[in-house]
């Protein structure tokens, strides 16, 4: 079996990218029209109703291509994954568009997406890791799961900084992929650049559209699968560190906001404006400077990943060890510049 031809890649990339830049107006108008926005508030930076649905947009563009690029070459071991990983997508970009619509209890919400979790697992996409037995793989597995998709869910809280990040560390992943021989990781991956490409021309400071809930849920649980499955077919030469590297900045981002709540004793899962990217703001950073800053952090983590990735066990976890030591220096610094805790509904920060 070999892999797709780079010219394969490359209208998965263009065809994500056009239609997610052709469709997003479209989107917007409809947004605007139906009320479908979101208000400022107190909590929020932003002075006028935003449109929602960018995330729909995503969603829709993401499946066309995927689906389309399946039926033209269909590698049948990849089908049923692929079938797992876009109907479980489509069911959290559901949950998250009724939650922006609506606003959703959080407890429904993760024990939607732990089921999530354990379909994946049970579907044959799991966390591989090395020496542990079957339950302790399958928690693990089922705490990825929830845990990346909330962390980009938690992350989508500025302008452009959610769809940046999902599109950087799929870079870093199409590449892992790539160097493994892989297939289903790479096209994914790749497609998901193309969606975030296109749609961030729309999305970044000032924004005209959100992707809302629905957007972010969809690619923080794609990016959850493509890490688990870039584990599952490389064996154990991609480590676990490789992944953990790719999303070192979400993941950052939502521990510092769960150690720092924890302290204050307020709800972790909530919106609040104690980010990464609103800290920068505090301190001093223009919002496009500080988004800018946490890209270049991501792809700095997501180069390193890439690096290490055919390089085996001790380089990536020695790579992981300098990334977690400066994170806990860098995580005590911003911990100690004033941030507004204030709760909001899920996108605080606009």
């Amino acid at each position: 079996m070999r892999n797709p031809a780079p010219w394969e890649y490359a209208v998965a990339l263009v065809a994500c990218g056009a239609l997610t830049m052709v469709l997003t107006p479209l989107a917007l108008e409809f947004a605007l029209r139906r009320g479908i926005l979101d208000w400022p508030g107190p909590d929020k930076s932003q002075r006028e109703a935003v449109p929602y649905l960018g995330g729909v947009v995503i969603v829709v563009a993401f499946s066309a291509v995927v689906l389309a690029a399946a039926a033209y070459r269909p590698y049948g071991a990849d089908l049923g994954a692929l079938g797992v990983t876009l109907g479980l997508g489509l069911g959290l970009a559901l949950l998250g568009l009724v939650d922006d619509l609506r606003s959703l209890p959080i407890p429904p919400r993760l024990a939607l997406e732990a089921v999530a979790g354990v379909v994946v697992y049970l579907t044959g996409t799991h966390a591989n890791l090395r020496g542990a037995n079957h339950p302790l793989d399958a928690v693990v597995t089922v705490l990825w799961v929830v845990g990346v998709t909330n962390a980009f869910n938690l992350l989508d809280n500025m302008d452009g900084l959610a769809a940046g990040v999902a599109g950087l560390s799929a870079l870093a992943l199409f590449t892992v992929g790539v160097v493994n021989h892989q297939y289903f990781v790479p096209l994914l991956a790749l497609a998901l650049v193309g969606c975030a490409a296109g749609f961030l021309p729309h999305n970044f400071f000032p924004a005209r559209i959100y992707m809302g809930d629905a957007g972010s849920l969809f690619m923080g649980f794609v990016i959850a699968v493509l890490c688990l499955r870039l584990r599952a077919h490389a064996g154990q030469q991609v480590t676990f560190a490789v992944p953990v590297l790719v999303l070192a900045v979400p993941i950052f981002d939502t521990a510092l906001v769960a150690t720092t709540r924890a302290l204050r004793r307020t709800n972790p899962l909530r919106g609040a404006r104690d980010h990464v990217s609103h800290r920068l703001v505090a301190r001093g950073l223009p919002p496009r400077r500080a988004v800018t800053v946490i890209y270049l952090f991501t792809a700095a983590t997501g180069a390193l990943a890439v690096g290490v990735s055919p390089l085996g066990r001790a380089p990536a976890f020695a790579g992981l060890v300098a990334v977690a030591a400066a994170s806990l220096v860098l995580g005590v610094r911003l911990a100690g510049i004033p941030a507004s805790g204030t709760a909001s509904r899920g996108r605080a920060g606009h």
